[in-house]
């Protein structure tokens, strides 16, 4: 039997370029010349002729490439360029793809294959049914029936990618598709905001408006979808009290505004002990509501009504109560504004304050809650946070409060190993600010690596560590469970970690924090420093 061989293309037939020079102009288009990878053999052949406007960043293991393009993706307000090693680089940051995913970060993740020519036979690292691998946690994915339309998946996984709610996509590529002549494919203008529906809105804004004492809950995707202000204009419009989504990963309010309520948790008791004497609560940009323990009882305070804008129509769709209009939280926002203002009605009362912490005692190690004071008093209010210490969150809130739009970031997933990535990957967003990464001792051993990538683009980054020895959280979760107070909580001891050791390692300045007296020069350093530094902190 004769083998099929394809026609050379005539003169002028659209096969003029390589899948490689069709793929690299497209992301030119997209605005996407930064490509977040950690190379492997399948993956070669793509870097050919490396474009010199493109910029490879390098991460020593994938999920900390996953993590920097998450964060540089939210900063940048644009999907980023993932290229991943087959099955074994995709399972390795599989962990960072699902906080990616539930942080609605638009992330085009390109995953190596081998060649279609050994598929058939089950080859050293081929990827059995790669588009399989990374679901439920990916928008769509795929591996192209043929080379030549690589291209074309590229382009419908960005436009999949950018259309709210974002979230990561993946295409696999078998390596040797790059040298196959295809067609170009330009980029196209594609929707990326939807308006509510204007009959919920309407019965939305007329349900603010005949409320007596009207909360709104925020959460992520105000900020994500740059609602700030508007969201700001319609609770001081309502005189609302304004409350934050449990498990929030953006800050949506500031939290020094005379409206702002606090931080609900992710308990449903608790929530409705909060939310007691609302008549209405607005879901806006959050789900309604995320709960992390199992609760008993109503989802809402005797009396109060629960209406929603979310950009997700899953989230509208298990929502247990109440309306939901899906669309832009921005343009939903601004067509809210647009109705005749309301009959005024008193603001609530404000929102008690923490109590300044005293200074602890020479001897004694440093509790978590004068630390996050002293970082406050000392950083640049438009200082950006970027966070992972979950014990030490609910003092956070209380002690370092955020301001502005686009100064917090978080994981969505409760999945270890996103924040000092991230935090790389806002700062390389961000160039010029100050970045903050507030990381906890256990946290940060998921993807210490991220300190290398940090060095060797000398990234203004303050890393600031919360050593307290342990899984602190995991000990705050024994006691939901039956553990009693002083029962020991197995695998949660981290002795012996030099933090100092790791950094100086891979190329970072590192200080220790052992004493009161020390801990506020260290932080300013840290901050004024052009490169970045890691604060190694003992505290209580």
């Amino acid at each position: 039997m004769n083998p099929v061989v394809r026609p050379p293309a005539a003169h002028g037939a659209p096969h003029t370029t390589t899948v490689r020079e069709a793929v690299f102009q497209l992301l030119r288009e997209f605005g996407m010349t930064s490509i977040f990878g950690n190379p492997g053999s399948t993956e070669l052949p793509m870097f050919r002729d490396f474009p010199d406007d493109f910029r490879y960043v390098l991460g020593l293991q994938e999920c900390v490439v996953v993590g920097m393009a998450d964060g540089y993706a939210q900063a940048t307000r644009n999907a980023a360029f993932i290229n991943l090693h087959s099955a074994a680089g995709v399972g390795h940051a599989m962990g960072n793809i699902f906080t990616a995913y539930r942080n609605r970060t638009p992330l085009v993740i390109t995953a190596g294959q081998q060649a279609r020519s050994l598929l058939s036979f089950d080859p050293f690292l081929g990827s059995t049914q790669a588009a399989e691998l990374p679901r439920p946690y990916v928008k769509w994915s795929v591996e192209p029936a043929r080379a030549e339309d690589v291209p074309l998946a590229i382009a419908r996984a960005y436009y999949i990618a950018m259309t709210p709610p974002r979230g990561p996509v993946l295409v696999s590529v078998p390596s040797d598709d790059w040298e196959v002549r295809t067609e170009a494919v330009p980029a196209r203008q594609v929707a990326r905001h939807l308006r509510p529906d204007p009959d919920l809105l309407g019965r939305i804004g007329a349900a603010l408006d005949a409320a007596r004492r009207p909360a709104i809950v925020v959460g992520a995707a105000v900020d994500r979808d740059g609602a700030w202000d508007e969201a700001v204009q319609l609770a001081e419009r309502h005189n609302a009290r304004v409350y934050v989504a449990p498990m929030s990963g953006r800050c949506s309010f500031p939290e020094d505004h005379p409206l702002w309520g606090g931080f609900l948790p992710p308990i449903r008791e608790r929530i409705v002990a909060l939310l007691d004497g609302h008549d209405l609560v607005f879901a806006l940009g959050a789900p309604a509501f995320t709960y992390h323990v199992e609760g008993q009882g109503p989802h809402l305070p005797p009396g109060a009504a629960l209406v929603q804008l979310t950009d997700d129509p899953q989230v509208a769709a298990w929502t247990p109560a109440g309306m939901a209009a899906t669309g832009s939280i921005r343009l939903g926002l601004l067509d809210l504004l647009d109705r005749a203002p309301p009959a005024p009605r008193p603001a609530p009362a404000l929102h008690a304050r923490g109590a300044r912490v005293p200074v602890p005692p020479a001897g004694e190690r440093l509790p978590v809650d004068w630390v996050l004071q002293t970082l406050d008093d000392v950083r640049r209010r438009d200082s950006i946070v970027v966070e992972e210490a979950p014990s030490a969150r609910p003092v956070m809130h209380r002690h370092l409060p955020m301001y502005a739009s686009e100064t917090f970031y978080t994981m969505c997933s409760g999945g270890l190993g996103y924040g000092l990535p991230a935090a790389v990957g806002v700062a390389m967003g961000k160039p010029g600010a100050k970045v903050i990464a507030l990381i906890g001792d256990g946290s940060a051993m998921y993807a210490i690596q991220a300190l290398w990538s940090a060095a060797q683009m000398a990234l203004p980054i303050a890393v600031v560590i919360l050593k307290n020895r342990r899984y602190a959280a995991l000990h705050e979760f024994a006691r939901l469970f039956g553990y009693r107070e002083r029962e020991a909580v197995p695998g949660t001891a981290l002795p012996a970690l030099d933090f100092i050791g790791l950094a100086a390692a891979q190329g970072v300045q590192g200080l220790r924090v052992e004493r009161a007296e020390q801990l506020a020069p260290a932080l300013a350093h840290a901050l004024e420093s052009a490169a970045p530094v890691l604060v190694e902190i003992e505290i209580a």
